[in-house]
């Protein structure tokens, strides 16, 4: 059925007051929490990358803190191994039988904190549960009950002892993003309550699990124009014919992006996506799937250079009145 105004204000009211309760915890950043919270809704997996200090942690446990749901931390190191994040079969001497004790990643919201530390042996015990929402271990397959999301985070700094994400990885995030440094006002404001060192601590839940799905769900209900999608797909194609790109965009990239637009469309209040929300998200939901030409990279050329570029060089279609 298609969305009616009434149900994308009610969803613009709601993404709003999530918003506002995580914004007690990361002050200054409400765009941010607003792309982390697009990704969520859109039953997708955020990859924050930024330097030390800046907030990722804590934005993490504060949008965990406003779901009336579960939440884990894995903090991954390079002695972790995939059953501690997925779980484990172990033998019951009692009843006779094996029996699996769940992980840490049975949870609605998942913080794999400095996810590159741990080997890749480990990060691939991601994969599944990302793409397909469900762990296998020994044979046996096991459903994560919905909303799930993994955030994780990464320091693009300190690079000893850690892990580049392969590709494969990196595509399963829906949005790559980063927090910075916050304005002055906002750094006064924080220095102001130092004494306050677990502010996502106090960010209380204000929303179900059951209306985090019934959001999601609405979201995939928004009407997007044939015309916005051929241009989206032009914008894909745009960074794999890119001559400073060895690996464009996939399918799967292409398929997030439609996804996270339709939510980004009905969380400003609309019934229907634009053209404008593929360029605001093209960024976050593209750049980090593209890989740059070694020789391209040398010179400085970046993944956000050729998404800026597609936006650039691809004309968005024309308004039609209706």
């Amino acid at each position: 059925m298609p969305v009616t105004q009434e149900q994308a204000q009610w969803f613009h009211d709601a993404f709003g007051r999530l918003v506002d309760n995580i914004d007690q915890a990361i002050l200054g950043k409400r765009d941010v929490i607003a792309l982390v919270l697009t990704a969520f809704l859109s039953d997708g997996h955020v990859l924050l990358e930024d330097f030390p200090g800046t907030g990722k942690t804590v934005l993490a446990k504060a949008l965990a803190n406003t779901l009336d749901g579960t939440h884990s931390r894995i903090q991954f190191t390079p002695d972790l191994l995939p059953s501690d994040v997925t779980g484990v079969t172990i033998y019951d001497q009692g009843k006779g039988r094996f029996e699996f004790h769940r992980g840490p990643i049975f949870a609605s919201i998942v913080l794999a904190d400095e996810i590159n530390r741990a080997s890749p042996k480990t990060q691939s015990a991601l994969l599944e549960v990302m793409e397909e929402g469900r762990v296998t271990v020994d044979g046996v397959g096991y459903e994560v009950e919905p909303p799930f999301m993994v955030i994780a985070t990464q320091n693009p700094v300190e690079q000893a002892g850690t892990y580049s994400l392969p590709e494969a990885q990196l595509d399963r995030f829906l949005i790559k993003t980063s927090l910075g440094y916050p304005d002055h006002d906002t750094a006064v404001a924080l220095l102001i309550d130092s004494a306050n060192r677990a502010r996502a601590a106090g960010v209380t839940p204000i929303i179900a699990s059951a209306s985090i799905t019934a959001m999601a769900k609405l979201a995939s209900e928004v009407y997007v124009d044939p015309a916005v999608l051929s241009y989206l797909n032009q914008l894909v194609s745009a960074t794999r014919e890119h001559p400073d790109a060895a690996l464009g965009v996939s399918m799967r990239g292409a398929l997030a992006l439609a996804r996270a637009v339709k939510t980004w469309a009905i969380s400003q209040g609309r019934t229907y996506a634009t053209p404008d929300d593929v360029r605001e998200l093209a960024v976050p939901v593209l750049a980090h799937r593209i890989i740059v030409d070694p020789e391209a990279e040398f010179t400085g050329t970046t993944a956000q250079d050729i998404v800026e570029r597609a936006l650039t060089d691809v004309a968005p279609p024309a308004y039609r009145a209706a």
